[in-house]
C-alpha cells in the first residue's frame, strides 16, 4: 500500500531529511586517507543524537551501525570498521534518520585525494543519472519514467545498473511502497501522484551489474570486484517539478572546506 503525505507530514519528513544532509556534511569535515570508517560512523551518531535525532539504521532489521559505509567495490550497507580511508578510494556514505516519527535517507559517494578518472566518470554519471531521475517524478508520470532516466544516463556512458537493489517509499517507515527501480520502459509502472513520497537512488557499476552478499549478511559488493557509486535523494512527487526534501548543497560547502574532497566537487 502507498501512502501518500499531507503538506505537514512533508514538512516534517523535510526535517528528517535535512537532519540527514547535514550529517553528512559534518562527515565531509573529517574524511581524509588514514580515518577509519568506524570513526566517521561515530562521528555520524554523535551528530544526530546531538541534534534531537535517532539514527535511523541502527538496530533495523539487526543492522549494527549508524552509517552504511561503502568503499570502492562495495555497493551497499558496508559495515563501518576499522578500515582506513585511502587517497583515491571512493565512499559511499548512507545515512537515515528518525526524528519526530519520521525518517529521512541520502546518500552521497565522496571521492578522496587522486581518484582514477574511470572512478570520477562513474562517480558523475550516477550523479547525474539522480538529477534526471528526479526531473521525471512528476504528477502523471509513472515509476517506469523515473527508472528510464537512470538507465538511459547510465548507458549513455557505457556503466551497469545494479537491478537486484531498489529505491523505495518513506515516511513513518524507513522503506515503504513503492519499490523504485533504477531501470524501466517510459509509461510503465505505478502512477505517480502528488503527495508520494520516494527514496531515489541510482547505483551504478563501472564493471558488470551483477552483485554478491557478504557471509556477514549486509555488504553487497560487485561480482567482478569494478567501483560502484551511489547518490541519493528524498523527493516529493509534485506537478511539474519534484522537490527534494534531502540536499547535497551541506554536503558541498563542507567539501569545499576539506583539502582531500575540494578538487572533486559534483555542483
Amino acid at each position: 500500500m502507498i501512502y501518500f503525505k499531507t503538506n505537514e507530514e512533508i514538512d516534517l519528513i523535510r526535517e528528517s531529511c535535512l537532519l540527514v544532509s547535514r550529517t553528512l556534511a559534518e562527515i565531509a569535515l573529517y574524511i581524509q586517507p588514514g580515518i577509519t570508517t568506524n570513526e566517521l560512523d561515530r562521528i555520524a551518531e554523535t551528530f544526530i543524537r546531538n541534534n534531537s535525532g535517532k539514527p535511523g539504521f541502527l538496530g533495523y532489521q539487526g543492522y549494527p551501525n549508524t552509517l552504511c559505509t561503502s568503499v570502492n567495490n562495495t555497493v551497499v550497507h558496508g559495515i563501518p570498521s576499522e578500515y582506513k580511508i585511502k587517497d583515491g578510494d571512493i565512499v559511499s556514505i548512507d545515512c537515515g534518520v528518525l526524528l519526530n516519527g519520521w525518517y529521512g535517507d541520502s546518500c552521497y559517494t565522496f571521492m578522496v585525494g587522486n581518484v582514477p578518472e574511470r572512478e570520477t566518470t562513474l562517480c558523475r554519471a550516477t550523479y547525474r543519472s539522480l538529477e534526471d531521475a528526479i526531473t521525471a517524478a512528476i504528477e502523471g508520470n509513472r515509476l517506469g519514467d523515473i527508472g528510464h532516466a537512470v538507465q538511459r544516463h547510465a548507458e549513455l556512458h557505457d556503466f551497469t545498473i545494479v537491478k537486484d537493489l531498489v529505491g523505495h517509499g518513506i515516511g513513518r517507515n524507513l522503506h515503504e511502497e513503492p519499490a523504485v527501480a533504477n531501470y524501466g520502459k517510459p509509461g510503465r509502472g505505478v502512477k505517480l501522484r502528488r503527495g508520494m513520497v520516494l527514496a531515489v537512488e541510482p547505483m551504478l557499476n563501472s564493471g558488470k551489474p551483477g552483485v554478491v552478499t557478504e557471509d556477514d549478511g549486509w555488504t553487497v559488493k560487485t561480482v567482478d570486484g569494478e567501483s560502484s557509486a551511489h547518490y541519493e535523494h528524498t523527493i516529493v512527487v509534485r506537478d511539474g517539478k519534484a522537490e527534494k526534501l534531502s540536499t547535497f548543497n551541506f554536503i558541498e560547502e563542507a567539501i569545499k572546506k576539506n583539502n582531500f574532497l575540494w578538487q572533486n566537487s559534483l555542483l
